[in-house]
Order: C-alpha cells, then sequence, then structure tokens
C-alpha cells in the first residue's frame, strides 16, 4: 500500500490563545488563530486553525462586537482551556496535518446550571 498524501500528528496546545482582533487570536508564540464558532444541539464548539496571516492593529475588548467566545483562554490540566469569562473548553482534538493546524474546543456546561 502507498504512503499517503499527508501527514497528521498531535501538536502541542498553545498556553494561551488572546483575541487581537474580530475572528483573530494570537497565542504566545506569536501566531494567529481563528475560530470558526459551531453550534450543535449539545452546546457550543469552536475550531480554531493556525493560519499566518497580517494580524492588523490590536481591538480593545470594548471596541469588538458580542461574542459567545471569550477574550482570552488558558490551558488548564486535564485536556481543558479555561476562559476569560470563567469557561471551561475540553479539548475534543488538537492535530497537524499538511502543516495546517486544527484545534477543536467543546465548551463546557456550566456546573451552576445543572
Amino acid at each position: 500500500m502507498g504512503e499517503l498524501p499527508f501527514r497528521v500528528q498531535t501538536a502541542l496546545h498553545p498556553d494561551h490563545l488572546w483575541i487581537w482582533r474580530k475572528a483573530v487570536y494570537v497565542d504566545e508564540n506569536q501566531r494567529t488563530w481563528l475560530p470558526i464558532s459551531i453550534k450543535t444541539e449539545d452546546g457550543l464548539r469552536v475550531l480554531l486553525r493556525q493560519e499566518d496571516i497580517p494580524r492588523g492593529e490590536a481591538m480593545r475588548p470594548s471596541q469588538l462586537p458580542p461574542s459567545p467566545l471569550p477574550l482570552m483562554w488558558q490551558l488548564y490540566p486535564g485536556r481543558r482551556y479555561r476562559g476569560s469569562d470563567s469557561s471551561f473548553w475540553h479539548i475534543v482534538y488538537h492535530i497537524e496535518a499538511s502543516g495546517t493546524e486544527d484545534l477543536l474546543l467543546e465548551k463546557l456546561p456550566d456546573p451552576e446550571c445543572e
């Protein structure tokens, strides 16, 4: 059987992701991540794709439109992130394939609402 035309591997999770401007996050290594929000019957997911794009000017939080995504994520133990809004997000997967890195997060239910 021939070799696949692409290579898939797990990637190191960013320690932090900060909002830079609308639909652009930046990690601690100054790499840009583009979010795609996915609403499901069970809640909210976000696919973050690492793409090198011109960052442009940073925006203050007061300049950003309302969003269901936090302004910042911080890596926590147990394959999850904690958002600046105190939400927790489970890391569904984080892979790198053919030079493209994808990180899929799923918002965990708020324990106070259960």
